[in-house]
């Protein structure tokens, strides 16, 4: 169960960050119209926003028969979803190619690949914590997270060495589309590893015990609104940090700081290491201590960094920078490893999987979508320091919410 949580999580995320790596590498000079490249890269970053408009219907969707058929069926549709769109991602025309309809398409695919991970992520968390035995529920919890350093490290890397082994002409010719094309292979392994898996015993016993509700999503609208808001705005800052520390970093350092792709994306390569590393640190610290004190505690290391941003970013050292990716992702591993632990806790069975993925990407909605665009935005007119202070500023919102959240899960009821 944990390795197919893993598994299936490490590619959906993988399709997610080409794209996100893409719309800063690649994506302004082929999909969009030639001009200004500061208005070329604003509209990538719009078109890579979509996917968080789209990732609550995902949680809709699969939400629903999810907790209606299962877990097993409902994380294979949603990885099948995700993996079609990104492979055809990589046989799209540019605009060069086919004028307006090429940054429609894009955007179409974009589509496509937040309606499955609006599934995935939710299942997949489940899938690890209602297998959990007593007292390590964060800790399974923590696996599916972990799909996300493994992803972007794989993502990362394969742009880096295409960067580094071809020449800017071929890779920009057709180089960039063997990352999404190459999904294909991942997606069929995850489609191996999910078949082979058997339903969790919480849903199990909810079927059992004929907890079903027929509609998932008007269950959560009606009986958990409360649980709802303060789940998606807890998650703000997550998403704030996470989507600051790749897409505008590496758009920042790449077109501000003088850096070049293949050196920017070797720094994000080592301080996604931290990531990977402080997300089970912060696992055995909510099994001991309550996710929710986890949390809190992440989310004021999150404020103090804000206030680090600009003098580490800005610094001017290659050292300062690796200072501010390393920083910045311990702190995004610390926040990640339970919030998807958190979040299962505050739903009931029956409609576990459609709330805690409403929640998890309305905090998409509200911290990712718009982060690179605003701290591109703010960092043009008021400078880097300005960026720091909106993400401390969304650390401060995130941390009004944790202390609203219950100590202790919610009565067992649809």
């Amino acid at each position: 169960m944990l390795l197919a949580s893993l598994v299936g999580t490490t590619i959906e995320f993988f399709d997610f960050y080409i794209y996100a790596t893409a719309a800063v590498l690649v994506f302004p000079q082929l999909f969009f119209p030639p001009g200004d490249p500061t208005t070329a890269t604003l509209q990538s970053f719009a078109t890579f926003a979509l996917a968080f408009i789209a990732r609550p219907f995902g949680s809709a969707l699969f939400g629903h028969f999810g907790d209606r058929v299962g877990r097993k069926a409902t994380l294979v549709a949603a990885l099948l979803t995700m993996g079609i769109s990104t492979v055809v991602i990589g046989l799209l025309p540019t605009y060069a190619q086919a004028g307006i309809a090429a940054p429609l398409l894009l955007a179409l695919c974009r589509l496509g690949q937040g309606v499955g991970l609006g599934g995935e992520w939710g299942g997949a968390v489940l899938l690890a914590t209602e297998n959990a035995p007593p007292g390590r529920r964060a800790w399974y919890g923590m696996f599916p997270q972990l799909g996300a350093p493994i992803g972007f490290l794989l993502s990362t890397g394969v742009f880096l060495a295409l960067t580094h082994w071809m020449r800017d002409e071929a890779f920009l010719a057709w180089g960039w589309r063997i990352p999404f094309l190459a999904s294909a292979v991942l997606v069929a392994v995850g489609l191996w590893v999910r078949l082979r898996i058997t339903e969790t015993p919480e849903f199990q016993r909810a079927v059992a015990r004929e907890e079903r509700v027929r509609l998932p999503m008007a269950a959560v609208v009606r009986h958990h609104p409360f649980a709802l808001a303060s789940g998606t705005v807890a998650l703000v800052a997550t998403f704030v940090l996470f989507y600051l520390m790749t897409v505008f970093a590496l758009s920042w350092g790449t077109s501000k700081l003088g850096y070049s792709r293949e050196h920017f994306l070797l720094l994000q390569m080592l301080g996604v290491l931290c990531f990977a590393l402080t997300i089970p640190l912060s696992a055995r610290y909510a099994d001991r201590h309550g996710r929710r004190n986890a949390m809190i505690v992440a989310t004021v290391l999150i404020i103090a960094f804000g206030f680090a941003f600009a003098p580490l970013l800005g610094s001017g050292s290659g050292w300062g920078v690796l200072a501010f990716l390393a920083l910045g992702f311990g702190a995004m591993g610390l926040t990640y490893g339970p919030c998807g632990t958190i979040l299962a806790e505050m739903f009931p069975t029956a409609v576990r999987y459609t709330g805690a993925s409403l929640a998890f990407n309305a905090a998409g909605i509200l911290g990712a979508s718009p982060a690179p665009y605003i701290a591109t935005r703010l960092g043009e007119r008021y400078g880097l320091a300005s960026v720091g202070w909106y993400l401390a500023a969304m650390g401060v919102l995130t941390l009004l919410a944790l202390l609203t959240v219950r100590r202790d899960p919610p009565r067992e009821r649809p």
